[in-house]
């Protein structure tokens, strides 16, 4: 028996149910986060807690912060009661503004936020990581508050059927001939030696695992330059590597078809990784 977590309460996956008139249904309006977590201790807690507030904040659903906090442990419960202490897993949490009659502008004062989580094995794909992967660029046509982690995720639905339809993993997207991100991750790429990506604005979410990089860059001495990426320079990349929650570093070794670079993940990329991991696996006290 799956066990989520619904409402306040901890029930059964088959007797969790959200009423017709819920908006995050209604009208995809709510956000979410997705945390890794291994051998029962969930990475970068703190840094998920305050983008989910952030997000939260930024659509205006009236959650308090030690609601927002309590959820550490309704995701260590979740993990504990499902049987998935030992090992790798995930946590979903969404918060929707609630259920009420539909109408465009927001429900009346009062209105209780639907608060769901559930929790799931993760296997990480180590051959797919350490051979790399393929992508295909996409128009960016979604909204302009890509900072938001919202659940109404149309955009990147079509973004990533159209990478499936091309036998890729991820669509990497471009804004005005300038790459913004992936479908579901973060983007780097080595352009004329110098390892670029996006820099943090309403055009991108302020991924986890790309603040944690980010991070660790500076501690080891990698230069990173946050500056746009161009449709054509793009095409010129000798390395190009995506990251997030469940994707870690992964490198893309084609592109629409053509090889990055040599065809294989390249050093950066390889040097990033060993970086990830370590801090990755070490926070959390557990071995790969």
């Amino acid at each position: 028996m799956t066990t989520v977590y619904l409402n306040g309460e901890f029930i059964p996956k088959e007797r969790a149910t959200i009423s017709v008139e819920d908006r995050g249904f209604i009208f995809g309006d709510g956000i979410y986060e997705v945390v890794r977590v291994i051998d029962g201790r969930i990475f970068e807690w703190g840094a998920h807690a305050a983008r989910l507030a952030r997000g939260l904040s930024g659509i205006r659903i009236p959650l308090d912060a030690s609601s927002i906090e309590a959820l550490k442990g309704v995701c260590e419960r979740l993990v504990s009661d499902n049987g998935l202490a030992d090992g790798e897993a995930t946590v979903y949490m969404q918060v929707s503004r609630g259920a009420a009659p539909r109408t465009h502008h927001f429900p009346p004062p009062g209105t209780r936020p639907t608060v769901y989580a559930s929790a799931s094995r993760f296997v990480v794909p180590r051959d797919q990581r350490e051979a790399g992967v393929r992508a295909i660029t996409f128009p960016d046509f979604r909204w302009l508050r890509c900072d938001l982690k919202t659940v109404n995720l149309l955009g990147a639905v079509l973004a990533r059927q159209a990478a499936t339809e091309a036998g890729a993993y991820e669509a990497v997207l471009l804004r005005d001939g300038i790459v913004t991100e992936g479908a579901a991750t973060n983007v780097f790429a080595v352009v004329d030696g110098v390892l670029r990506t996006h820099p943090l604005g309403n055009l991108v979410l302020p991924g986890i695992t790309r603040q944690v990089l980010v991070e660790l860059m500076k501690e080891n001495g990698i230069a990173l330059v946050e500056k746009p990426v161009t449709q054509s320079e793009l095409l010129r990349a000798t390395e190009v590597f995506l990251c997030g929650t469940t994707t870690d570093v992964n490198p893309v070794i084609a592109l629409d078809a053509k090889p990055v670079g040599s065809g294989t993940p390249g050093p950066v990329t390889r040097r990033v990784q060993a970086l990830l991991d370590s801090r990755l696996y070490a926070a959390v006290g557990a071995g790969r």
